[in-house]
């Protein structure tokens, strides 16, 4: 309605889901990620994880680790399971997810790509790696999730510019993928993927640093805005 009952300006937003069981992540999930990189579209999603405790608030600070120089950004559509499913069929797929919201999966790329064996959960899941908001927006609120425009502006300057319509994977064919393995329930997050425009791949990279701040903004669902530190 617009009508908020305190002002805006006197509260803070927490995440809106703050102590999920899982936050499962997809990677290399738009046509345009692949091809910045060079890389094959896959023919399956690439699943990995973040800790719960990555999740921090739509506006809260992002705490650059002393462990990394290589801080990079990922807007990222979130979806929210409402249902509990396993061996969800994907006709049915959405009946389990209770809305969306704006990610950024936060991800320290020399920990993702050089080290720890190169397996990826380290370098995406230090403690403030996930901001999350501003809320969650009802599935039945947003008029068509798969085309929606998707944005990340580093410090005013617009770094991603795409559409949710890139998705190699939707919404339906991931939940029903990730519930072959795992037990979905209320809370779980899914996030989807970022389109391209990554630090890591531009020429020469771009790094984040201290200072610098982040907005991540998805069309019906808001802005996220957080500032690194």
């Amino acid at each position: 309605s617009g009508q908020h009952r305190v002002p805006r300006a006197t509260v803070k937003l927490l995440a809106p889901v703050g102590d999920p069981e899982k936050v499962i992540c997809v990677g290399l999930n738009y046509h345009d990620h692949c091809l910045e990189q060079g890389v094959k579209v896959p023919k399956e999603p690439l699943i990995f994880s973040k800790f719960p405790s990555a999740i921090t608030g739509p506006f809260d600070e992002i705490v650059h680790p002393q462990d990394t120089s290589e801080l990079d950004w990922e807007v990222e559509l979130a979806a929210v399971i409402g249902k509990r499913g396993r061996h969800i069929k994907e006709a049915a797929a959405l009946e389990h997810v209770l809305g969306f919201t704006v990610a950024n999966d936060v991800s320290a790329r020399d920990w993702q790509m050089k080290r720890n064996g190169r397996q990826w959960l380290l370098g995406k899941t230090f403690d403030t790696f996930c901001p999350l908001g501003p809320a969650i927006v009802t599935r039945e609120a947003v008029e068509d999730v798969h085309n929606l425009w998707i944005r990340c502006s580093v410090n005013g300057h617009r770094m991603q510019d795409s559409s949710t319509r890139h998705l190699i994977f939707g919404v339906p064919t991931l939940v029903a993928w990730v519930s072959r393995f795992v037990t979905l329930v209320p809370g779980d997050i899914l996030l989807t993927g970022t389109p391209a425009g990554v630090g890591v791949f531009r020429k020469p990279p771009v790094f984040l640093k201290r200072g610098d701040e982040v907005q991540c903004e998805i069309e019906e669902l808001g802005t996220i805005c957080n500032r690194v530190v």
